[in-house]
């Protein structure tokens, strides 16, 4: 609701080569929230000292995917907004890391999410770059 006019906007400005449908955004984060969801509970579910180390990662990224399409869709920022998504993907590759060290499977389900923060990070330098 917050980026809502920012996403309108988006359709109007130069995309970059292999940007996919509006419409298959809102189904690939819907799977991959649930993904994260599933990831981050075979997390919480062991009661293990490095899950706190984990689940801090976790947080954090969770934080820098809010805030992102704010600045992003909401102020237009997309020099900003493609720093930021480098930085969370490097956090979400610690959270891969760790998850992955408590529980192989956890890891391995948040990879997805890895590969479409890549995606995106493209699809977010490129509307720098033309607009």
């Amino acid at each position: 609701m917050i980026t809502m006019d920012g996403f309108s906007d988006y359709k109007s400005i130069n995309q970059p080569p292999l940007s996919p449908p509006s419409w298959l955004f809102p189904i690939v984060w819907t799977i991959l929230y649930v993904l994260m969801g599933i990831s981050s509970y075979l997390i919480y579910e062991k009661d293990d000292s490095t899950n706190k180390k984990a689940l801090t990662l976790y947080a954090i990224q969770l934080a820098l995917n809010f805030i992102w399409p704010i600045f992003f869709f909401g102020f237009n920022a997309y020099l900003f907004s493609f720093i930021l998504i480098i930085i969370l993907w490097i956090v979400v590759l610690l959270t891969i890391i760790e998850f992955y060290k408590t529980s192989k499977l956890s890891g391995l389900i948040m990879i997805p999410y890895l590969l479409w923060l890549t995606f995106a990070a493209y699809l977010n330098l490129g509307v720098y770059l033309l607009n």
